[in-house]
């Protein structure tokens, strides 16, 4: 009889437990994916601000290497000129 009653009295005190608990499990899932779509929006801005600077550093590297090769070309029509020449 005692373990029924203090069966009975556990689960009432659970049942009205129950709306309060929830009222804060959705509140901390709500605080939650809150807190993951920022960090994911902070990553993004990161990536974002990542491949702009490797963009840019590539492309400089591209352009020394044209510059590089221009002037390797230059070179080598020069000497082919002298070469003929003689």
């Amino acid at each position: 009889m005692k373990k029924i009653v203090l069966s009975l009295a556990l689960l009432a005190l659970l049942s009205s437990c129950k709306d309060e608990t929830q009222e804060k499990l959705d509140a901390a899932k709500d605080a939650l994916k809150e807190e993951v779509n920022e960090t994911i929006d902070s990553a993004k801005i990161k990536a974002d601000i990542e491949l702009d600077s490797l963009k840019e550093k590539t492309k400089a590297k591209i352009d020394s290497a044209k510059l590089k090769s221009a002037e390797k070309m230059e070179e080598a029509a020069q000497k082919l000129k002298e070469s003929v020449k003689k």
